[in-house]
This record gives C-alpha cells, sequence and structure tokens, in this order.
C-alpha cells in the first residue's frame, strides 16, 4: 500500500515535499515514481527512480525544478518541488513497480528509462496559486 502526503496550496515560485510511505515489503519493489494528473488531462510521469541504483528519470518539464529521492530504511519515497509555477497544480500519484526498468546509451551517456508501474496510490493535490 502507497500512501502520498504533503501535498498543499502554495503560491508560484514556492515550494512542496511529497511523500509516499510503503507499508509493503520493498523487496518486490525495484522502480518507484511520481506522476501527476491535471483537471481534464492525462495522467503523467514526473519522476521515477530505480530503487537499487539511485538511477532517475525526469520528465522534460521539470528543468531542474523537482528533485526524487528514497529513503529505503524508512520505505519512503520523496519528490522535492522547487519553483513551483501554476500549472504545476495537479493531483501528484506515487507508485511502485517489480520491474527495474532499462539503461540505453542516448548521446553517449547511459540513461535510465523507468518501467511501467502497477501499483498506485490514492495521490495528494498539489496547487499552485499565480
Amino acid at each position: 500500500q502507497l500512501v502520498e502526503s504533503g501535498g498543499g496550496l502554495v503560491q508560484a515560485g514556492g515550494s512542496l515535499r511529497l511523500s509516499c510511505a510503503n507499508a509493503r515489503s520493498s523487496l518486490n519493489i525495484n522502480a518507484m515514481g511520481w506522476y501527476r494528473q491535471a483537471p481534464g488531462k492525462g495522467r503523467e510521469l514526473v519522476a521515477a527512480i530505480n530503487m537499487y541504483t539511485g538511477d532517475t528519470s525526469y520528465a522534460s518539464f521539470v528543468k531542474g525544478r523537482f528533485t526524487i529521492s528514497r529513503d529505503e530504511a524508512n520505505r519512503t519515497l520523496y519528490l522535492q518541488l522547487d519553483s513551483l509555477a501554476p500549472e504545476d497544480t495537479a493531483i501528484y500519484f506515487c507508485a511502485s513497480s517489480q520491474y527495474e526498468g532499462a539503461w540505453n546509451v542516448v548521446d553517449g551517456k547511459s540513461t535510465y528509462f523507468p518501467p511501467d508501474f502497477d501499483d498506485w496510490g490514492q495521490g495528494t493535490q498539489v496547487s499552485v496559486s499565480s
């Protein structure tokens, strides 16, 4: 069971830190990620992390503003949201996968590609006012 917290209302330029607590055994979780869904739009990947290597993947719209991290001891996933903008308003979901994902060379650099996720939390609302 994945439980998100940390959402809220913040002004543009502000910050939030989202947390995702994993109540299950972490033995079968090899990758975790954050998705978001804005009103009237589909769910999109924000960031993902391989739980063993720590390799990360970010959506292009993140542009260095968000940071995903994990605390293996506490079975918790985090998403630090900085420089928030009104277009970041959405429900943010935590997700996990038993698969690790894949690595490919892109432009001469090893790049992490997360797997499909099959376990989801209920989401936490992030609202950014202008």
